[in-house]
This record gives C-alpha cells, structure tokens and sequence, in this order.
C-alpha cells in the first residue's frame, strides 16, 4: 500500500489549510476550537447526518448538571388569581454527566491515493472533510443507541457499538425508576403472537408507557430497528393480494400507528422506541473540543482527530417509551390458505 505523489501534494495542502482555518501553526499538535469555531464544527456535523440535526444537539458550561428542558410537552397555558400565569422553562429534571470523548477518523494511503486520482484539490478536501465529519456525527449516534458503559479503556473489538463509551439514551432509561418506561416482558411478532403487526406494538407501547397528556403530542414518532421493519414488510408482501395491501408494505417504512416511523441509524434491530426526536439529547462541554490532524506512517494513514467532554441525556424521561430488543421474538408468516 502506497501514497502517491498527487495524495501527498493534496495532504499537505490540506493541512495548510487546516493551519490556517484553525489560526495554528502545525495542526499535527492538538489545539483548541474557538467559540466560533466550535459553533462551526457543530453545524458542520449535524449537517453531515440527517438524523442527528433532528435531535437535540447543544452545548453546555458544566461537566455534570440537570438537563436542559428544550420542548413544549407539559401545559403552557391557564390563569392565576395572583397575576399572569407563567410556566417556568429552562433546568429542570434528571441529570446528565459528561466524559472525556476521543474520535479518529483514518484515512488509509491507498483510499487517499484513490481520492486523489478521482479529482481535483478542491474535491479532494471535500472528500476528507466529508468523511471525517460524517464519521464523528455516526459515532455520535451509534453510541447514543448502543451505549451502556464508561470503561477507561474501550474496546472496540468486543465493543464495535461503542458499548463501552458512554452511557446512551436506552440505557439512562433503563435506570430511571427501575427501567418503568422500557417493556422486557418476552413478546413475538408474528400472526399467532403477541402483537400481530407493528402497528399493534406501537400502539400498546403508546396506550401502555405514554402518560394520557401526551398521547396525542403530533411530535411523537416511532423509532423501529431495521430488523422488524424488514419482518414485517416480508410478511404483508406474502399476504399482499390486493393493491393497496401492496402500498402498504410500502408504506410501511414512513409511518407506524398513524405516527411518523423512522429507522435511526445503528438503533438495534429489534428495539422500538416512541418519543419526540427532541426529546434524545447529545451535550458537548464548551470550550473542551480539540482537534488535531497528523500523519501516521507507522500505520499509513492520515489521522483525523477530536477530543471533547460529552454525554447523553433523555429530556422528559415519560415522553420515552420502547420495546427493549431481547425482549422480542420475530416469529413465522402464516401463509395464506389457498381456495
């Protein structure tokens, strides 16, 4: 595995520019992000992954405090004898509890070389910029999924989820009043189980974990693991004699129970979750992002780097409900009878 010449060239251009973006000397060396610059770096990586700007995203002073209440979910609205009513808004509730966060994007010399010969200089910026963006901002997600631990030292072998980064949404809700908001009972999905559809599950998850006041908040969606989409999908296209069974299978991947269904990226295949997309919130510490860009011929590869305190935090712990994913079985599609 080889560098070529036009890779090298456009490598050192690029951290040139890096140098001079950042107003540093040698990117190679960590260096911290001005307030501005932080701000960039922030919107460049919710723009870099559709879900992740649907969420919540922000920026916090403290390394550890109460989450920050961004939604509108609770009553606004009533009188008060004494003078105006007023709905208080702003720290209220559960706490969150950031930690030190390392990300390396590698660009491998052969995948560089490739890039290189692929176009000019300006794509090929364009090109690692994208990709080391877009690596950060999935992480961000996979682990907010996935994540059930704080190691000292992770292990992405046994951890290839970031299992061990951090502490992700799913798991904070399994401690919270002993994991009341999460169904674990076994369950199948099939025509003789449980739930015969995922219509039925989203419903009882909504009728069943969901307080009554906020059922019908038009900003709840059904977040589906890849899996019990793919199951149920086969099993209305096996059963699907008539047209608008057909739209239906079809239909299947934009709305669940009359709600809005999305599939997140990295959410396990088997877990269902009702929530607003506000209500899942990702907290960076302020003033902690550090960046650095090297290479690494010991390894051959160019190394993209960035340091920072983060966290994961559920804003309204009742406004979350699921299905954890080893509590449900996909069973058989009953074939239809033939006459």
């Amino acid at each position: 595995m080889q560098l070529n010449q036009r890779a090298v060239m456009f490598i050192d251009a690029y951290a040139k520019g890096l140098a001079e973006n950042y107003g540093v000397t040698n990117p190679s060396r960590a260096f911290k992000l001005s307030d501005p610059q932080e701000t960039s770096l922030r919107a460049a990586l919710l723009e870099s992954v559709e879900f992740l700007g649907m969420i919540t995203v922000a920026d916090v002073d403290q390394l550890s405090g109460q989450v920050v209440s961004v939604g509108a979910s609770a009553l606004h609205t009533g009188r008060n004898a004494d003078g105006r009513f007023t709905k208080r808004v702003g720290v209220d509730g559960n706490d969150y509890k950031l930690v030190e966060t390392d990300s390396c994007a590698a660009l491998r010399w052969d995948l560089l070389s490739m890039w290189a010969n692929a176009g000019d200089e300006d794509e090929f910026f364009q090109m690692v910029q994208t990709f080391s963006n877009q690596a950060f901002a999935l992480d961000m997600l996979r682990i907010g999924f996935n994540g059930k631990s704080v190691a000292a030292t992770t292990d992405p072998v046994t951890n290839p989820n970031g299992e061990d980064v951090n502490i992700g949404w799913h798991a904070r809700m399994e401690t919270f009043k002993d994991g009341v908001q999460i169904m674990d009972d076994p369950v199948t999905l099939d025509d003789e189980g449980d739930y015969h559809s995922l219509d039925a599950m989203a419903s009882d998850l909504i009728n069943t974990k969901i307080p009554a006041q906020f059922r019908n908040d038009p900003r709840l969606v059904v977040l589906v693991g890849a899996d019990l989409v793919a199951a149920e999908q086969y099993r209305l296209y096996q059963k699907a004699d008539k047209p608008t069974e057909k739209i239906a299978a079809q239909m299947l991947g934009s709305t669940i129970a009359g709600r809005t269904a999305i599939i997140p990226p990295f959410m396990p295949g088997k877990r269902m979750v009702v929530t607003p997309l506000s209500n899942l919130h990702i907290y960076t510490q302020r003033n902690t992002r550090q960046r650095k860009a090297e290479f690494v011929e010991d390894r051959k590869q160019y190394e993209n780097k960035y340091l920072r305190n983060e966290g994961y935090a559920v804003e309204v712990p009742e406004l979350y409900a699921a299905i954890d994913e080893s509590a449900v079985t996909i069973g058989k599609v009953t074939e239809p009878a033939e006459g």
